[in-house]
């Protein structure tokens, strides 16, 4: 932490004699200042803490942003432009299959971030390695149990954000997803990946049907950005 970072938020009674670090630390700034969202929400509301109330200010070191109470939430004042808050990203670079229709999780294709602000959305990159041999799957994003990347329900269409039918036996196709969302929230928040096999045979991540001949990696990437 540097040396204005505070990991509570004292309140003070009559005739309570301050300490030269008490009246240093008041003078050196008068924005709190903390390591993360973490040392922010601990420093108030416990034994000879103040309560969070609306219109308290707040500054976070590891993102270096500063963010404001609004009575219910944490909001980020500033940067007041459009920038990139924070990136979270995982590789899976083992392989996975499925045979199932019903969409399931890769394994080890998903990404967990914490928003500093509820205003702010996140960005999900994604790219899936996936080999079939001529038959159609499909793959979709879940924010912890919702879908937020798929498409409309029209009658007993197979919904996926992607579905893919006819790749050459053995051969690899790889899957790109671009998408901004609002979770607008400051808790943990997971973004994964999963897939189906609409034909009923076996769909593969990150090596083709042929395992001898074809391996690949995929990832995840989320980033917290600004409005």
């Amino acid at each position: 932490m540097g040396a204005n970072a505070q990991t509570t938020v004292p309140t003070f009674v009559t005739s309570q004699v301050l300490t030269a670090d008490q009246m240093n630390q008041s003078a050196r700034t008068g924005v709190p200042v903390f390591a993360d969202t973490t040392a922010r929400d601990a420093a108030f509301g416990g034994s000879g803490e103040k309560t969070l109330a609306e219109g308290q200010l707040a500054y976070l070191e590891d993102t270096n942003v500063v963010q404001y109470y609004d009575g219910a939430a944490w909001a980020t004042l500033g940067p007041s432009t459009s920038a990139v808050v924070q990136v979270k990203s995982t590789a899976k670079t083992d392989t996975f299959s499925v045979s199932s229709s019903t969409f399931t999780d890769v394994t080890g294709l998903s990404q967990s971030i914490t928003p500093t602000s509820a205003s702010n959305k996140v960005l999900i990159l994604a790219q899936v390695s996936v080999g079939v041999a001529n038959q159609d799957f499909g793959v979709k994003v879940i924010r912890d149990s919702t879908d937020i990347y798929i498409g409309d329900a029209s009658g007993a269409l197979v919904r996926t954000s992607v579905s893919l039918g006819n790749v050459s036996s053995g051969a690899m196709s790889v899957v790109s997803i671009n998408f901004l969302d609002s979770p607008a929230t400051t808790s943990a928040t997971n973004y994964k990946i999963q897939i189906q096999s609409v034909s009923g045979g076996a769909v593969y991540v990150n090596r083709g049907q042929d395992d001898a001949e074809y391996r690949a990696a995929s990832s995840i990437t989320v980033l917290e950005v600004t409005p």
